[in-house]
């Protein structure tokens, strides 16, 4: 008699660049509640408590760790690099949507208002700097589900399949946000979670270069639309330039950490391919770490012409600016160089010595009304002066 199919546990995780010494700042929280100086103890306290941390511990797989359960159930597994996997248990078959929202939730509500919190000081990290949507896979566990079961499954929470994947371990159907993965033998249960770890890894990975591009995208096409102006009116100059520097503040903070995640590459893909039980999977991982890679090399290029791109128009306007201000200074001498003649005119044709009067302060006032009236006229005129961006366009080569 065939076993009764078994839905036995849900993962979900994410990747957020972080070292070692960050996953003692991590532990440090979730033991005692505390972090770096100048955050406020109490919400430190408040936000380690809502966890509802239970049999916290230390260990080392390849990477050094932290793991924890709560009073809910819910295993929390935190790794050196910054890959973190939540699993729950699923009590009945009919319970999978329930136990997913409360993983969900708890990811949410409770855990990432903690971490957020005690990495908040300092340079923002990748995610929020990008504002990258966290999107979840759902790892689903099954036992003794045939092929009609798992796409039965698919069909009723996720779209049609996407891939499928099968080696003497497991098989693994995979939708658009759902992994189902079939267990075969009692071993394959040890093996899974260096799977759904990779996985995690690859997706996010994939994940925030995705949106990279994408800014690279907008940012791109803002400084085009700056720079495609044939001409520019005086007054924009400062807001121009004041933006191209808003985007050379974020374009540096971004390609900072793309140039980070090479190393987060190389030392997965070694310790992975160290471990016997990961062998096995290798041929049936979605993403490879050469091909993450060679995209990860790809987007440092696109930032690079990005940084290029921007530095040209900083430039430019830079130009503009220097012209911009020479022409007020030489406007400024002609009208001060006018005052001084008239003041030089009147004391060369006077035969008597100048003497305080009403007459001469109100001249003298008049004067001062004058050179101001002019000097600002001047600065009027010049502010709406406009002025040629002599940006070339890409030449074509025939």
């Amino acid at each position: 008699m065939a076993e009764t199919m078994k839905i036995e546990r849900v993962y979900i995780g994410g990747w957020f660049q972080k070292t070692m010494i960050h996953l003692t700042e991590m532990y440090n929280f979730l033991k005692d509640g505390v972090a770096v100086e100048g955050l406020d103890k109490k919400k430190l306290k408040d936000l380690r408590d809502a966890i509802g941390i239970q049999d916290l511990r230390f260990g080392t797989d390849g990477f050094e760790y932290v793991e924890f359960d709560t009073v809910d159930g819910i295993n929390v597994r935190l790794h050196e690099d910054g890959l973190i996997v939540l699993s729950n248990e699923v009590a009945t078959n009919e319970t999978l949507v329930s136990e997913i929202d409360k993983l969900t939730s708890f990811y949410e509500q409770k855990f990432s208002p903690g971490m957020n919190y005690i990495f908040s000081l300092g340079a923002p990290p990748p995610k929020d700097l990008a504002n990258i949507k966290t999107v979840y896979p759902y790892f689903v566990v099954l036992r003794n589900a045939t092929n009609d079961q798992i796409l039965r499954l698919l069909n009723e929470n996720d779209r049609p399949k996407y891939f499928a994947y099968e080696n003497k371990s497991l098989n693994v159907v995979r939708g658009d946000k759902f992994y189902f993965i079939n267990l075969k033998d009692k071993k394959a249960e040890e093996k899974v979670s260096i799977y759904i770890e990779e996985q995690i890894f690859f997706r996010e990975f994939k994940g925030q270069l995705h949106r990279y591009i994408d800014l690279h995208r907008i940012i791109w096409e803002r400084i085009d639309a700056i720079k495609e102006q044939p001409k520019v009116r005086g007054k924009d100059i400062i807001e121009f330039t004041s933006k191209l520097d808003e985007y050379s503040k974020t374009i540096t903070l971004i390609d900072t950490r793309i140039n980070q995640m090479g190393t987060y590459i190389r030392t997965r893909e070694k310790i992975a391919k160290q471990d016997k039980d990961f062998a096995e999977f290798s041929d049936i991982m979605e993403y490879r770490y050469e091909t993450l890679g060679d995209t990860l090399a790809y987007v440092q290029h696109l930032w690079t012409m990005t940084k290029n791109y921007l530095a040209s128009a900083k430039a430019l306007f830079a130009g503009i600016s220097t012209q911009m201000t020479q022409k007020s200074f030489n406007n400024l001498t002609v009208a001060t160089s006018l005052g001084v003649s008239v003041s030089l005119i009147g004391l060369l044709t006077t035969t008597k010595v100048p003497a305080f009067t009403v007459f001469g302060v109100g001249y003298l006032l008049a004067l001062i009304a004058i050179g101001y009236t002019i000097n600002l006229s001047l600065k009027f005129f010049s502010a709406r002066r406009k002025y040629e961006i002599a940006d070339k366009e890409y030449e074509e080569i025939k």
